[in-house]
């Protein structure tokens, strides 16, 4: 009874580990709270639990990957709902605060300019593109994530969905290997 407390309220607090068996045991609505905070598309995780039991944590990360090749831009308009701009601190106690804040550490001690010039770079980028700026920041400055933002503000519409949809990914699965232990 315990664990189903903690797991139902994952996406609400902070996100749980646990390890593969355990995973695997879990009924489809524990294990799709556990997942909720990799990311907030319902489909994904649906595919991901549905894929049980997982016979080890490749399989499971193979099945992850597997179920983000699919996404489109509706799919990244939906998942950048759960996520604050870069630089910012996230806003609450959900899963997916604490997991952005985690990701944003190494923005956090930029200096001030780096910091402003962040700030203006995401409004230019909402402007451009009309949504979020989205990177991976997980073991990423701020002056790499400045770098990266300018860079990205040349692509065209199309090249940004793609490398933004890309960024989710790789955003998605490490978040996956931190809740499931080997």
């Amino acid at each position: 009874m315990q664990t189903r407390r903690r797991v139902a309220s994952a996406h609400r607090s902070r996100p749980i580990l646990i390890t593969l068996d355990h995973f695997n045991q879990l009924d489809a609505a524990q294990a799709a709270a556990l997942l909720w905070p990799c990311v907030a598309l319902p489909d994904w995780t649906a595919r991901v639990v549905s894929g049980r039991p997982y016979p080890d944590r490749a399989a499971l990360l193979a099945a992850a990957d597997q179920a983000c090749a699919g996404w489109q831009c509706g799919d990244l308009d939906r998942a950048l709902s759960a996520h604050p701009r870069i630089g910012e601190k996230p806003q609450g106690v959900t899963a997916h605060a604490r997991l952005s804040h985690q990701e944003q550490a190494g923005v956090t001690p930029a200096q001030d300019d780096v910091l402003l010039a962040l700030q203006a770079g995401n409004a230019r980028y909402e402007a451009t593109f009309g949504r979020i700026f989205l990177i991976r920041a997980s073991g990423r400055g701020a002056d790499e994530i400045l770098q990266e933002l300018q860079r990205r503000l040349r692509h065209s519409e199309q090249q940004e969905i793609q490398e933004a949809l890309a960024q989710l990914r790789q955003i998605t699965l490490l978040r996956l290997e931190g809740i499931i232990q080997p």
